[in-house]
């Protein structure tokens, strides 16, 4: 597809008031309709919503995946952005939006995500540039993947580009916080996992963490982002170990 394009961008949440108006703030510029589909929250996520021109829809939570395509089949126009209740998109990449819908010439399009940890932007490591594929034709894509993260799928014949600008993202706001989504990740990672038939190896449980934590730490320069890129790549290594040292307890439980 070429030429001018409208834009349905699509936010799922579940209790996000601390979130959710930040990031709709920043999307009306440059999207034609905002679609919020929301898990039943019990905070003020509904309510904050309904004080902006969105449309607000109510579904059971079936995943990631699921959420994010039944939120895609009830969109109005053919290019879909896609963001995160606790995303927004930067100035830049505004501009490189408008830019887009001026004349679309690709099926998708990769934004660098620059999140945000404990108060402080984390630009190196494995963190940075994170880059999503969130802009694109939905003729041309679906959302799939495993348990904890989605996975954008493409047609064969997709075309795809970079943006310009960062989408930023207000993830944690403090240690205990990631440490808790780490614990959940990583055991429905584990479980996924074990439904594969697959186990876990000496290099996995013994020697991937460290290599994760050099890869991160030393080779993308995470020790440039101080004290809080050394707690990024210190969980982000911990978390391999706990999915394999997870998996390995499923094997020995169920006698696999």
């Amino acid at each position: 597809m070429s030429g001018p394009i409208k834009i349905s961008a699509v936010i799922i949440t579940f209790n996000e008031s601390s979130n959710i108006g930040r990031c709709i703030e920043a999307l009306l510029p440059v999207a034609d309709e905002i679609l919020v589909v929301d898990s039943y929250s019990t905070d003020n996520t509904q309510a904050i919503c309904e004080q902006y021109k969105v449309r607000f829809v109510s579904h059971v939570f079936e995943g990631y995946a699921e959420q994010k395509n039944y939120g895609i089949a009830l969109t109005n126009y053919a290019y879909v952005l896609s963001v995160d209740a606790d995303e927004v998109l930067s100035d830049d990449l505004k501009k490189a939006i408008l830019t887009i819908k001026k004349q679309a010439l690709f099926d998708a399009y990769y934004l660098n995500r620059l999140t945000n940890f404990c108060g402080q932007w984390i630009k190196h490591g494995d963190w940075y540039p994170d880059r999503k594929l969130r802009l694109f034709n939905k003729e041309k894509a679906q959302w799939g993947g495993g348990a904890v993260h989605e996975t954008l799928l493409l047609a064969v014949d997709a075309t795809t580009q970079q943006l310009q600008g960062d989408l930023w993202h207000y993830s944690f706001t403090s240690i205990e916080q990631h440490i808790q989504q780490i614990n959940s990740f990583t055991t429905l990672a584990a479980k996924h996992l074990y439904e594969q038939g697959k186990t876990a190896s000496v290099y996995q449980l013994y020697l991937k963490p460290n290599v994760k934590f050099f890869w991160s730490y030393i080779v993308k320069l995470g020790f440039l982002d101080g004290y809080y890129g050394y707690v990024v790549c210190k969980n982000s290594a911990q978390a391999t170990f706990l999915k394999y040292a997870k998996l390995k307890r499923l094997c020995e439980t169920t006698g696999s």
